[in-house]
């Protein structure tokens, strides 16, 4: 009868090879790997995941803040955008862990052992295809749900922020942008909302540029969209053409705030945002909303439906290309290296797809076509790895090894 206990990492393969019976043995040593495979998987998301998200979070934080929005709207626009940023990173953690799994286990001498007892390149890819099954679920439940949705309301969050006139204008104490083209300074926003020593400068014309600058100013929500009222300044207005200079004195003016703001009114969806089954069913009013041609609202629906499965292929590919060297004690960097130049051409025939996919009718079955390339190369490399392998004899000949 045989006994399940836990060895550490290194020996493994050796105790499998030698204990109990040989099929338990295998399905031990299924699970061994495809506890490091997840482990590890685990690792590099959150690492990749972290740096790419930073990064955006960054640009979204000089925006957001910079705008004068509050700190709980940046955070929430950062959450939002996380799901995308996961989906994005999945495929090519699936490859990394692979990859490293495999090229552990070659550098500690498993995979020596587990080949000396006959078990094939085929059948060591089990827990591989375990492994990227796992992730292709995963990726399937953020692509066809959790982004869509995420992207929908980032969108509606980011209409709503731009829309919030007050606060863009009732901001103290600092210079900012409304809208490009124009730039506006509050010296101090009294508790009922006067605005006192106002400065506005709007050179969004390409003939002259006025500069306002009031003691006094009122933000006034009227029908057609908010006012700004100021009293008591100076309008001073450069003809860029003739450099000549007018200033105007009032005592009150008026100035039309709410044209440097999107209008009010429903978001319309992206296709980003729409779900899988609008997509791939092209359905008409969801064509209007978004403006995309049926051609490629049914390759990006195809496109969420193959990308599960191109990440599989891709954490394949990354345990393929290392038994495809077998073992050598001067490592794997040879092997790692062509993993990458796959990588990167199973991404260059993503981007190619994704050119000639909306072209016309029919070509949505192009969104297949990565996940099967991925397959087919690790395959091919798989059933090469497989072959007996032969050596030169004292004749030249070759003889198996």
């Amino acid at each position: 009868m045989a006994r399940y206990q836990f060895y550490p990492p290194g020996i493994s393969a050796r105790v499998a090879a030698t204990e109990g019976t040989g099929g338990q043995n295998v399905l031990r040593f299924d699970r061994y790997v495809l506890s490091q495979l997840t482990t590890l998987f685990g690792f590099f998301t959150l690492v990749l995941v972290a740096v790419y998200w930073l990064n955006r979070v960054v640009l979204l934080f000089n925006k957001i803040v910079g705008d004068g929005q509050s700190m709980r709207s940046f955070l929430e626009l950062s959450l939002l955008s996380l799901p995308d940023v996961i989906r994005t990173m999945l495929p090519l953690a699936a490859f990394i862990s692979a990859l490293y799994v495999v090229n552990r286990m070659s550098s500690d001498s498993e995979l020596v052992v587990v080949h000396a007892v006959g078990v094939s390149p085929a059948r060591l890819a089990r827990p591989v295809l375990v492994f990227g099954a796992l992730v292709a679920v995963l990726l399937a439940v953020l692509s066809n749900y959790l982004v869509p949705v995420s992207r929908t309301a980032l969108a509606d969050r980011m209409a709503a922020i731009s829309r919030n006139i007050t606060a863009k204008v009732l901001t103290e104490g600092k210079f900012i942008h409304p809208t490009d083209g124009v730039t506006l300074f509050v010296r101090k926003i009294t508790p009922l909302g006067e605005m006192q020593d106002l400065f506005l400068s709007d050179g969004r014309s390409t003939v002259s540029r006025t500069t306002y600058s009031a003691q006094r100013a009122l933000l006034v929500p009227v029908a057609t969209g908010p006012k700004l009222v100021m009293f008591d300044g100076t309008a001073q207005t450069l003809n860029l053409k003739t450099e000549r200079l007018s200033v105007t004195r009032f005592k009150e003016s008026t100035y039309d705030i709410g044209a440097l703001i999107g209008k009010a009114g429903p978001h319309g969806r992206g296709v980003a945002e729409l779900s899988t089954y609008e997509l791939l069913t092209a359905d008409p009013a969801a064509a209007r909303e978004s403006g995309a041609s049926p051609e490629q609202m049914r390759y990006d629906g195809h496109a969420r439906i193959a990308e599960p499965l191109t990440a599989a292929a891709a954490a394949l590919m990354g345990f393929a290309v290392l038994m495809l060297g077998g073992f050598s004690r001067f490592g794997n960097m040879r092997q790692m290296a062509v993993g990458a130049v796959m990588l990167i051409l199973l991404q260059v025939i993503i981007d190619w797809c994704a050119g000639m996919g909306p072209t016309a009718p029919g070509f949505w079955v192009l969104a297949y076509l990565p996940p099967a390339a991925g397959f087919a190369a690790a395959g091919a490399m798989i059933w090469l790895a497989g072959r007996p392998r032969r050596a030169p004899g004292p004749s030249g000949t070759g003889v198996a090894a």
